[in-house]
């Protein structure tokens, strides 16, 4: 199977930090080959905190706000993931396409095949991975160039969209659930779990045998519910409170900010925090006396073990865990999108389409 490939393609180019005035529509080139990448066109791309947070410079230690709640002044270097984030580029670090094209040492390309594209793209460098869309060109384009090693093709009735909401909240959350050793039974505390990471999480803890306690604001609680939750808490009650006394085995929490030390507070003793995200702020206090008096375990996350991307794929072909699609926007409607993402009564993901517009003759 062959395909006939234009020379440019839409993309949305991000220009430099600060707001969405930063993000352009713009005609490119599509990108080129190497011997060793294959080339997607992108059926569906998800929104993610990551891509906000890479436009307005939150990966800067001096920025100590809630997540992508500032933006740095336009045209400043911020620290990023791998360091100072190389502008223009193109972000999306979720993407569900179709391969169209491979470089002429990929053995077996799957020329035609449905594919997800491992956000974290760990190759042969397991401490120094590159997460699509940040270090390098993403999803937010008609078209997406990787190495070969990080697309992984699937058999799935799920839409091109519904796909997109996967990579990079799943590849996050079982990434954070392996690296926690939760196994059956253990009772686990699930912050922001109404977001794609938390709402994750409390599906994959669920298949391994685990009892979850979800906070979430209160209209949101039927549908934590419904995704495994076996109590869910209202995220302005106190969690000492709310749980009795009854303290948890192990803590996920993206949130962090003020909320950060009665989270930890709710561990059992030798618990286990573990964290990819700080939504409320980066900056906690910790008392280490609880830190060392209960002999707690805290666990940060980012680089993904080895088997993560391709048990979540196996995950989603075997329907064990279903998306949460909260909405679906055009590309050329990203920040919109974004601005849909950010609300406070989402609950799920929010996925942007390419409308592909031929080359002029």
């Amino acid at each position: 199977m062959t395909y006939a490939l234009p020379e440019t393609m839409t993309a949305v180019v991000t220009t430099g930090v600060g707001g969405p005035e930063q993000l352009q529509l713009r005609r490119v080139p599509v990108p080129s080959v190497g011997p060793r990448d294959v080339l997607l066109r992108v059926l569906a791309a998800g929104i993610n905190n990551t891509d906000i947070n890479t436009r307005v410079g939150w990966y800067d230690s001096s920025d100590t706000t809630p997540t992508g709640q500032n933006a740095a002044p336009s045209g400043s270097a911020p620290g990023g993931y791998n360091g100072a984030t190389t502008f223009p580029l193109i972000q999306g670090a979720d993407c569900c396409g179709i391969v169209v094209a491979a470089g002429d040492d990929v053995v077996d390309a799957p020329i035609g095949w449905r594919a997800l594209i491992r956000s974290c793209m760990t190759g042969d460098d397991q401490q120094q991975p590159r997460w699509l869309g940040t270090d390098c060109d993403g999803a937010f384009a008609e078209y997406v160039v990787v190495p070969a090693t990080e697309v992984f093709p699937l058999l799935s009735d799920w839409s091109d969209a519904e796909l997109a909401t996967i990579p990079c909240s799943y590849g996050t959350a079982e990434n954070m659930v392996q690296r926690s050793g939760l196994g059956p039974g253990d009772r686990v505390l699930v912050t922001g779990a109404s977001g794609g990471v938390g709402s994750a999480v409390i599906q994959l803890a669920r298949r391994r045998g685990a009892e979850v306690i979800a906070v979430a604001s209160p209209h949101k609680h039927d549908a934590m519910r419904s995704l495994g939750a076996s109590h869910v808490v209202d995220r302005n009650a106190d969690l000492q409170a709310a749980l009795g006394g009854d303290r948890v085995d192990i803590v996920f929490d993206n949130v962090a900010g003020p909320g950060f030390g009665g989270a930890l507070a709710s561990l059992r003793q030798r618990g286990t925090y573990v964290t990819s995200g700080a939504i409320a702020g980066p900056t906690v206090e910790l008392d280490l006396r609880t830190l060392y008096l209960n002999d707690l375990r805290l666990v940060g996350t980012t680089t993904w073990n080895d088997t993560v991307f391709a048990d979540v794929v196996s995950y989603v072909e075997r329907d064990e865990i279903r998306p949460l699609l909260a909405a679906t926007f055009p590309l050329a409607d990203i920040v919109a999108a974004q601005e849909h993402f950010r609300g406070v009564d989402r609950v799920g993901n929010v996925v942007v389409v390419p409308h592909y517009v031929p080359d002029a003759d």
